[in-house]
C-alpha cells in the first residue's frame, strides 16, 4: 500500500480540524465533538482531548487530596506501625512528618521498607526519605505535570499561601484529569469481592456493591428507592456526583469515596461513627 493512501493519524486529523482556527476552549471543544459524532475522532481522543484542555484551567487545589485525608507516616512512629500502613493503604509514597502534618520531612517509597528486612539492625528511617516538594495551591496543572516530567518526581505536598500544608497531589491525580481514572495492579476495584474488611475498623467497599448485600454485611436498613447499589445510594445523598476523598455521613456509618470519576463512584471506604478510621 502507498504511502499515499495511508490512514492519517490522529494529530493529522485534529489539526485539518482546527484549521479554521477556533479562538475559544468552547469552539475547539465543539468542533472536536462533531469530529466525534462524523467519526473521524473516536471517543477516546474526544475525552483525553477535552482533559487536555480542561487541565490548564485547573489548580492543584482542585485535585488535590486534602490534608485530613492524607496518609502519613510520623517518623517517630514503631517502625512495625508504619510497615502495617503501608500494607493496609496500598499507596506506593507516604510523606513522613514530625510533630505534625505541617511537618513534612521527606517521602518514604513503600518499596524502601523493604531494606528493613534485610538489615532490621542497621535500618534507619530517616536515611530512607527522599526530598519531598512543595507546590502552592494556585499551581496550574499544565505547569504542575511538566515539572513532574522533567524533574521526575511523583508527588508534591500542597500549601497555602501561608506555608501550611493544605493537601497532597501526584502525578496520577492530574493525568486522571486527562484520560480518566487510573487503574493499576493493586486496584480494589479488580477485586472479586464487593466488600473487604481492612484493619483499623475501615471497610472498603465497590460502589457497585447492591444495597441488598450491603445491608447484610452491615445490619443496616437502607431502601433502595431510586438507586439500586451503594454508589447510587451515595450520590443520592451527596445531590452530584462526589469527588475523591469527600466525606458524608448515612446513619451511624461515615463514606469515604476512595475512587472516583467524573460520571460515577467506583469504590468507597466505611468506618462507623465513633471508631477513628486511619
Amino acid at each position: 500500500m502507498s504511502r499515499d493512501k495511508e490512514k492519517p493519524s490522529l494529530f493529522e486529523r485534529i489539526s485539518e480540524l482546527l484549521q479554521d482556527k477556533p479562538e475559544t476552549r468552547e469552539e475547539i471543544v465543539e468542533m472536536l465533538r462533531d469530529a466525534q459524532e462524523r467519526n473521524i475522532i473516536d471517543s477516546d481522543a474526544l475525552t483525553m482531548a477535552e482533559g487536555a484542555l480542561q487541565v490548564r484551567e485547573l489548580t492543584a487545589r482542585d485535585v488535590m487530596i486534602p490534608r485530613t485525608s492524607m496518609d502519613v507516616i510520623h517518623v517517630d512512629d514503631a517502625l512495625a506501625d508504619s510497615i502495617a500502613k503501608a500494607v493496609d493503604t496500598r499507596h506506593s509514597r507516604f510523606p513522613v512528618v514530625g510533630e505534625d502534618r505541617d511537618d513534612v520531612i521527606g517521602i518514604l517509597l513503600a518499596k524502601d521498607l523493604l531494606n528493613y528486612f534485610l538489615n532490621p539492625e542497621r535500618f534507619e528511617l530517616r536515611k530512607m526519605l527522599r526530598t519531598a516538594v512543595f507546590v502552592p495551591e494556585s499551581k496550574p496543572l499544565n505547569v504542575l505535570l511538566r515539572e513532574f516530567r522533567v524533574n521526575r518526581n511523583h508527588m508534591a505536598v500542597v500549601v497555602d499561601e501561608y506555608g501550611v500544608v493544605a493537601g497532597l497531589i501526584t502525578i496520577e491525580d492530574v493525568l486522571e484529569q486527562i484520560v480518566g481514572d487510573i487503574a493499576d495492579e493493586h486496584d480494589y476495584e479488580h477485586d472479586e469481592l464487593n466488600i473487604v474488611v481492612e484493619a483499623h475498623g475501615r471497610t472498603r467497599v465497590k460502589a457497585s456493591t447492591p444495597i441488598e448485600d450491603f445491608n447484610v454485611h452491615f445490619g443496616t436498613r437502607i431502601e433502595n428507592a431510586g438507586f439500586e447499589t451503594v454508589g447510587g445510594m451515595v450520590t443520592h445523598e451527596f445531590g452530584r456526583v462526589p469527588k475523591r476523598n469527600e466525606t458524608i455521613a448515612v446513619g451511624e456509618l461515615q463514606f469515604t469515596i476512595a475512587r472516583a470519576d467524573s460520571r460515577k463512584i467506583l469504590t468507597l471506604t466505611i468506618h462507623r461513627a465513633g471508631t477513628k478510621a486511619s
